[in-house]
C-alpha cells in the first residue's frame, strides 16, 4: 500500500485517478493546484506524486521543480490534457527535471499503474 498525492485542477480527473488507484490498494490524497500540493506535500507521508501540467495558481512544471528541490528523491508522474497556448511539448520538456513517466489525457489506466509499480519498486 503506497501513499499517492494526486494534483489536478479538474475534480473529475482526480476522482478517476482516486478510484483507479484505490482499487489497486493505494491511499490517495488530493490537491487541486500546485500551491496546495507543495504546501501539503510531506516527504514522509507521500510515496509518489501524480500531477497535471496546466493548472491555475501554480502549474505542474513549477510544482515539480519545487518538489524536487525540497526532496530530490521524490517520484513524480506528469499528466496533461494539453493547452492551446502551449508552443512546446510540455510532457517531453518536464522530463528534463527528472520526471520519468508522462501521460496525455485521457490516459491508459494499465500504463499508469505499470509506471507507478515501476517507480515504487526503485
Amino acid at each position: 500500500m503506497s501513499r499517492i498525492l494526486v494534483v489536478d485542477d479538474d475534480p473529475i480527473s482526480r476522482q478517476i485517478l482516486r478510484a483507479m488507484l484505490e482499487k489497486e490498494g493505494h491511499v490517495i490524497s488530493e490537491a487541486e493546484d500546485g500551491v496546495k500540493a507543495v504546501n501539503n506535500y510531506d516527504k514522509g507521508s507521500v510515496d509518489l506524486v501524480i500531477t497535471d501540467i496546466f493548472m491555475p495558481e501554480k502549474e505542474g512544471v513549477q510544482t515539480v521543480r519545487e518538489l524536487i528541490k525540497e526532496n530530490p528523491e521524490v517520484k513524480i508522474i506528469a499528466v496533461s490534457g494539453g493547452s492551446s497556448s502551449a508552443n512546446y511539448d510540455s510532457l517531453d520538456w518536464i522530463k528534463m527535471f527528472g520526471v520519468k513517466y508522462t501521460f496525455t489525457k485521457p490516459f491508459n489506466s494499465k500504463a499508469i499503474i505499470s509506471a507507478i509499480d515501476d517507480l515504487l519498486s526503485e
